[in-house]
């Protein structure tokens, strides 16, 4: 993956695909000036699913993209990586992963403390408003 984009260009693809109810966006970010695109046709890794129990991780490493497997992965199993969406837009982000562990959103596992708190605080109010 090395297809360089502006943080600007990114936020207009993002807006493009939802838009077109389309999700499929590979986007990785550098830093705060610059994106990877990761939507090429060379580019395999944009194929693999998020879990919230992954088999694998994604490490930006100079300014490449690289998808590393964390344990043993069985023959015939999929791929996975923790996507790892920023809480304050979860919403946007369900999770259909299937995991034993899934929190039903997209999110990285260590805002999951937080997010299991907002999900708390969201089921209380609408138990309220009952």
């Amino acid at each position: 993956i090395n297809k360089e984009i502006s943080e600007d260009r990114a936020w207009d693809q993002y807006a493009k695909h939802e838009e077109h109810g389309d999700a499929a966006v590979y986007i990785f970010t550098l830093d705060d000036e610059w994106d990877i695109d990761g939507n090429v046709p060379w580019n395999t890794a944009r194929l693999i699913n998020h879990s919230c129990d992954p088999n694998c991780e994604a490490w930006i490493i100079g300014r490449k993209v690289y998808i590393y497997s964390i344990r043993d992965i069985k023959e015939g199993e999929e791929l996975t990586f923790d996507y790892g969406f920023d809480i304050e837009c979860y919403e946007d982000h369900p999770c259909r992963c299937g995991s034993d562990n899934c929190v039903g959103y997209i999110v990285t596992q260590d805002q999951w403390p937080e997010l299991h708190k907002r999900l708390a605080e969201k089921k209380k109010n609408q138990t309220k408003a009952k």
